[in-house]
């Protein structure tokens, strides 16, 4: 199918693990080496609010970055297949998307940033992916496939218009709707206001402090996981930190939900929600149930927390 004919199906596009997994792998790592960008140029704000990158109506994008008085910004461009950086200058420098090693990847695009008069030091270590190769020395992950690059971020662009619609119900503390480049998934968290136990760390080439800053407080979180090997096919998740007594057992709708004891988390199949007659509801659905069983378990003071 070509680019233009994806744009005008279906809006929740068909995704399939299987043949995503080999351009997801590459992808992870590309987003990797934008998002360090961003990280280590933006100064830091709570539960690693300042690393995300946010989808636009072509791609994803790290919103403006400082570089002293400077300011650029990248974008992953899924429709014309590149990465664009952009100055406030109006210089702006291109990295076509296509088959290409990570390694290959990175030195071209430091080359660019240098060209621009942007000097950057990343660490190139992949954050939260086991047994990795440094970014800038991984020759074996080099798949791109324009086709299914655009079916995920058309996914991405549904389940971001839904994800803000549902918080906008929220009226306490809750993040902005990201994409988190170290677990590849789009994700919005409801913050109850009490803080919560430390949190035990053991997140693959990840500080165990940045784990504990991120969970500092009790949270209710939802998001989108185009899948990998644990779970080979696409869901939307819901969990709870700290989990309440209970939380596991609740009933949680559409029927398709269930409670995942190995990731911790409720999923819904993305499948389930592109089936539905009305996709838009059905994850809806799932996100407030998941939600209350959360708030409710735990006690929250939902209605200071909640728009009438």
């Amino acid at each position: 199918m070509s680019d233009t004919a994806l744009l005008t199906h279906s809006p929740w596009p068909v995704l399939s693990y299987d043949e995503f997994r080999d351009t997801q792998a590459t992808l992870h790592r590309w987003a990797q080496i934008v998002g360090k960008i961003r990280l280590v140029q933006t100064p830091w704000v709570n539960h690693s609010w300042h690393v995300p990158l946010y989808l636009t109506a072509r791609g994803l994008t790290t919103t403006p970055i400082a570089y002293g008085s400077r300011i650029f910004e990248l974008e992953f461009d899924f429709i014309d297949h590149q990465l664009r950086i952009q100055t406030l200058e109006g210089r702006t420098e291109t990295l076509r998307l296509a088959p290409r090693a990570v390694a290959d990847f990175y030195r071209e695009l430091f080359a660019r940033l240098e060209s621009l008069g942007l000097e950057i030091n990343i660490r190139t270590m992949p954050n939260e992916i086991p047994n990795a190769t440094p970014l800038d020395q991984d020759r074996e992950h080099s798949a791109y496939d324009p086709e299914q690059a655009g079916r995920f971020w058309q996914a991405l662009a549904q389940a971001d218009r839904v994800f803000k619609a549902f918080r906008a119900r929220f009226i306490g503390k809750c993040s902005p709707v990201h994409f988190f480049w170290g677990s590849f998934d789009l994700a919005v968290t409801r913050f109850s206001g009490r803080r919560a136990p430390p949190h035990p760390g053991g997140v693959p080439n990840l500080p165990d402090w940045v784990a504990r800053e991120a969970y500092s407080h009790e949270v209710s979180s939802a998001g989108f996981w185009p899948g990998g090997e644990a779970m080979p096919y696409p869901v939307f998740y819901a969990y709870a930190y700290p989990e309440p007594a209970g939380f596991k057992s609740a009933p949680v709708r559409p029927a398709g939900a269930r409670y995942d004891a190995t990731l911790g988390e409720f999923i819904l199949p993305y499948e389930d929600v592109r089936r539905s007659p009305s996709p838009d509801a059905t994850l809806l659905e799932f996100l407030q149930c998941s939600y209350e069983a959360a708030a409710d378990l735990a006690g929250w003071d939902r209605t200071a927390l909640e728009r009438a």
